[in-house]
């Protein structure tokens, strides 16, 4: 389990910023296809809901990276 900085065009970029990018990149299917399914009507608080979903991603992406 060695995370190191990624030279991404020069610039050095902490592993943990682009995995939280990664993580953005699975919600936003997520998001269209829960508004399409008319999941987000059975949510009490949007925002709380969305937020644990983008640390359960965030946190199997890292997971997995640490594997």
């Amino acid at each position: 389990m060695n995370f190191t900085e990624i030279n991404l065009l020069g610039v050095y970029v902490a592993p943990i910023s682009l995995m939280m990018i990664a993580a953005w990149l699975i919600l936003i299917p997520l998001r269209r296809i829960a508004d399409d399914l008319g999941l987000m009507r059975q949510v009490w608080h949007p925002a709380l809901f969305w937020f644990a979903i983008y640390m359960i991603a965030l946190s199997t992406i890292v997971l997995i990276v640490a594997r």
